[in-house]
């Protein structure tokens, strides 16, 4: 009996195709893609907020949608702009600490290391004056020289530049299009899938939807009180830069790894740097295990639930595969990610079997 394929098989295979394809062209364009994935992120986190404000009412006034978007975009810049305003006057002080803590840090380093170095015969001095000079050199840099070292910097790697100053332009306006038309939008993907299998997806997307819903809000809170929670901490210690380490601490929060790691290294230069003997490490040490404390057993399984129930190792997977792919909005979009694939490979399980392959 010749083999031979139906009309609909052929359009199966057609679209699969199709598909297949346009999954090829979104991994090419990785790069590209980033202010819209970064916005589509920005979009669906505000999107509730913005439903909101369209559904004020005040008589028969109420507020149009694209007024409500304009107020929620402008509120997210001034978050951000707050931000900036508060941590870079604090950066710019501790210049002039690390100027005047590292000569007397380098002196405790001599008296600590030099006899113990001693002892075996070799006879290490630290040339404090010299690296004082170097680092007030590089801290009391005046704008003029930032500025040609930003001109060099633009000569080598002026496409690059360019592409960030692009990405950041445009994710304003991909946000602000992506939040007005944001209904329609869905409507259109939902129009766009096989009827036979619109509510399979249409259940699909609400069982992923709740659970980003619970990751992304969550872990917003979860930044929030552990930003509070380490500024507090390390000023209630005496540390001069609490303020710009706390937040740090706290807002990468949701960068597993990462944001911990480098509050904490941030947090122990400090302490190096501002106090005498163990005094700052023992500080840091009790802050941050406190805060590993706060955030493991009581925020993240009360605001977060499970979050997104990767192993570690899944995770460490998918920060580098995502970040190859899209860059460093690749870091922020993998564990959002990662949890559509998770459902994803659970509905494909419970299809495998149930399947009369895996059953016979």
């Amino acid at each position: 009996m010749p083999f031979s394929i139906s009309p609909e098989q052929k359009q199966t295979v057609l679209w699969l195709a199709v598909a297949a394809a346009l999954l090829w062209l979104l991994v090419s364009l990785g790069p590209v893609l980033t202010p819209f994935i970064a916005a589509g992120i920005l979009a669906y986190a505000l999107n509730p907020g913005v439903d909101w404000l369209a559904s004020w009412r005040l008589g028969r006034f109420h507020l149009p949608r694209s007024l409500a978007v304009t107020v929620m975009v402008l509120l997210l810049f001034a978050a951000v702009l707050a931000l900036v305003l508060v941590v870079a006057p604090v950066l710019r002080t501790e210049n002039l600490l690390l100027q005047e803590q590292i000569p007397t840090f380098l002196v405790r380093l001599n008296t600590f290391l030099g006899p113990l170095l001693r002892e075996y015969g070799l006879h290490v001095q630290l040339d404090s004056a010299g690296i004082k000079s170097i680092a007030t050199q590089y801290f009391s840099s005046s704008g003029e020289e930032i500025g040609r070292a930003i001109l060099s910097s633009a000569k080598v790697g002026g496409i690059a530049v360019l592409g960030w100053i692009a990405t950041f332009v445009l994710i304003p306006v991909v946000l602000f299009y992506l939040l007005l038309d944001w209904h329609a939008l869905l409507a259109r993907l939902l129009n766009g899938v096989p009827r036979r299998w619109v509510d399979r997806v249409a259940g699909f997307a609400q069982e992923v939807d709740g659970l980003l819903a619970q990751y992304l809000r969550g872990q917003l809170t979860v930044m929030l009180v552990l930003a509070a929670y380490y500024s507090i901490a390390l000023t209630l210690c005496g540390f001069d830069v609490a303020l710009p380490v706390g937040l740090v601490t706290g807002l990468l929060v949701f960068i597993p790894y990462l944001g911990f790691g480098l509050g904490l290294a941030l947090a122990t230069i400090a302490a190096i740097l501002q106090f005498d003997g163990w005094q700052g490490l023992i500080f840091v040490g009790v802050v941050y295990g406190c805060g590993q404390i706060l955030e493991g057993f009581f925020l993240t399984p009360r605001l977060v639930g499970e979050r997104i129930g990767l192993h570690p190792l899944a995770v460490i997977f998918a920060l580098l595969a995502f970040g190859q792919l899209f860059g460093f909005v690749g870091v922020l979009l993998a564990l959002p990610a990662s949890a559509i694939v998770m459902v994803a490979i659970k509905h494909l399980r419970h299809s495998y079997l149930s399947s009369s392959f895996y059953t016979r």
